[in-house]
């Protein structure tokens, strides 16, 4: 081994479907926005701080989707968060008072009680932009931000339409310009999904590299002698960094995984569901559906929800740091095994899903601090770093070409796919190919005839999103996920037609602007004919 370190770089993907319905006043599907700046973005914002603080020089690779990017510098949303965390505060108030005669559950209530208040600080503090919370941690030389698809399009099901693909990779970095002021170096590739020849779009959109799953790199042709251990150059000039197995099973796996101890906090046992309807009804939602509050009283203890024992938050505390030394632990002997057969320092890059930390983990944040703080102060072999860090020493790879995939179930498109969502795709790709032809046909538009296009770009992107044939095959709010299909395809194909009729309805364009308001500095010419 050249260097007397590894690097571990650790990626965290924050993504959300753009979800904004300011025709209502309280809508369910926004609330998983509300429930991840709570329980993830600002608990994870709060740990870069305190690392900074305490002068630990961490660094870490974060994803922010254009979707999400969008939604966290949204007025209304952001409005209508803080009357979110307000009621959450409200509540564990409530809750310190129910539980009085209960000392274990007090405890918890007291604690809750806190944590929401420091949630509403530090939104506070950021001035209620949290984009200006992660710009300042890049800007410090803590985050290297990068972007993703320009709506989370799954784009091998999109291959066939060239134009599409660029728009999508085109659209987030003008995107991400917009919101942190400077290029995005690499891409997290929506699922991670990669076809034989998408590299070549990202080198002309100016991005560095992207990520795969362990056998996109295994995979690929000719096989690479590091593995996972070192990117590969895919000939464009473009790098391609894989999935490592070993972290993700840590962190990841219900079975051996950390988050799985039965000391830590359960996620699905919740007041929102336990307390009586009279008491919990202001804080769930206003049609009477149950919902979680995100005050939870157990810990995981077994597989029966109704069995759990009470959570010990100390208890839980001390756990992350055990499994903090045994992560770290771990990746010193990773390390230091495979480095003796390496000509070049190894690179072990550990994806993973951001709302794990918090939202599904509740300790995950915590986790996080321990590893990041231990391998800044303690490290012998290991070394924090990104992927734009690790090809500023090694500026050549092995190429070859990754193998499709994904790091989805099965590692292909069967998620994105299958019965459940297949209905979706002509409709997907119908739009699609209007969308290129109008983008050419009407390329000297201007005014309201430019509004109209630039919005058919709006409803073509939110249609591509991979979102809602996830949720179909989940069967998660599928009924949701059917509706912002039809109701894309039904904006898209009245503004086909309006355009090519020459007759634009300005009230309708000017409340659907309102609604899919995504992306303002959509020019539609991203979508011309190559």
């Amino acid at each position: 081994m050249i260097n007397d370190a590894g690097i571990w770089a650790p990626v965290l993907h924050a993504h959300l479907p753009f979800v904004r319905h300011p025709e209502y006043v309280d809508m369910m599907e926004e609330r998983w926005l509300y429930e991840a700046i709570t329980e993830t973005y600002i608990p994870l914002i709060d740990v870069f701080q305190r690392l900074s603080d305490e002068n630990i020089k961490f660094r870490l690779t974060l994803t922010i989707t254009p979707s999400l990017a969008n939604m966290l510098a949204d007025s209304l949303l952001m409005g209508r968060y803080l009357s979110y965390i307000n009621r959450l505060v409200d509540l564990a108030e409530n809750e310190v008072l129910r539980t009085k005669d209960l000392a274990k559950f007090e405890l918890l209530a007291r604690i809750y009680r806190d944590k929401f208040y420091k949630i509403r600080s530090i939104f506070e503090k950021w001035n209620f932009r949290l984009l200006n919370a992660f710009r300042h941690f890049q800007d410090s030389g803590y985050l290297e931000i990068i972007t993703c698809c320009a709506t989370h399009a799954f784009l091998p099901l999109l291959a066939n339409f060239k134009e599409a693909v660029e728009a999508q990779i085109k659209m987030a970095v003008i995107d991400y310009e917009h919101h942190f002021r400077r290029a995005p170096k690499g891409i997290w590739l929506a699922e991670c999904a990669y076809y034989e020849g998408l590299d070549e779009v990202l080198r002309r959109n100016g991005l560095s590299y992207f990520f795969v799953d362990t056998h996109g790199i295994t995979h690929a042709n000719p096989r690479p002698g590091y593995a996972t251990y070192a990117p590969i150059d895919c000939g464009s000039g473009v790098f391609a960094f894989g999935r490592d197995p070993e972290t993700g099973r840590q962190v990841w796996s219900s079975e051996v995984g950390y988050p799985g101890d039965p000391n830590y906090r359960d996620f699905y046992r919740d007041i929102g569901f336990d307390l009586d309807k009279e008491y919990i009804g202001p804080y769930i939602h206003e049609s009477g559906i149950r919902l979680n509050t995100g005050i939870k009283y157990h810990r995981i203890t077994g597989k029966n929800i109704a069995d759990k024992d009470v959570y010990d938050y100390s208890i839980a505390m001390q756990k992350t740091w055990e499994h903090a030394n045994h992560f770290v632990f771990s990746r010193e002997r990773q390390i230091a095994a495979v480095g003796v057969n390496m000509r070049r320092s190894p690179i072990i890059v550990s994806p993973y899903d951001c709302e794990l930390f918090g939202h599904w983990w509740f300790e995950g944040p915590e986790f996080l601090y321990n590893v990041l703080k231990k391998i800044v102060l303690e490290g012998q072999y290991t070394r924090l770093g990104t992927p734009s860090d690790y090809l500023g020493i090694y500026k050549h790879s092995e190429k070859a070409v990754p193998s499709m995939s994904s790091w989805g179930e099965e590692g292909y498109c069967s998620v994105w796919l299958n019965e459940k969502n297949a209905w979706i795709y002509p409709h997907v790709h119908k739009a699609t190919e209007r969308m290129i032809k109008l983008a050419d046909d009407f390329f000297e538009a201007t005014g309201l005839m430019q509004r109209a296009l630039n919005q058919a770009a709006r409803e073509v992107m939110l249609l591509q999103s991979s979102d809602w044939a996830f949720i179909m095959k989940t069967e998660t709010t599928v009924g949701y996920a059917k509706k912002r299909i039809k109701d894309h395809v039904f904006r898209f194909n009245k503004l086909y037609e309006s355009i090519l009729g020459g007759d634009v309805n300005v009230l309708w364009l000017s409340e659907v602007e309102s609604r899919d308001n995504i992306f303002p500095e959509m020019d539609f010419r991203i979508f011309k004919k190559q």
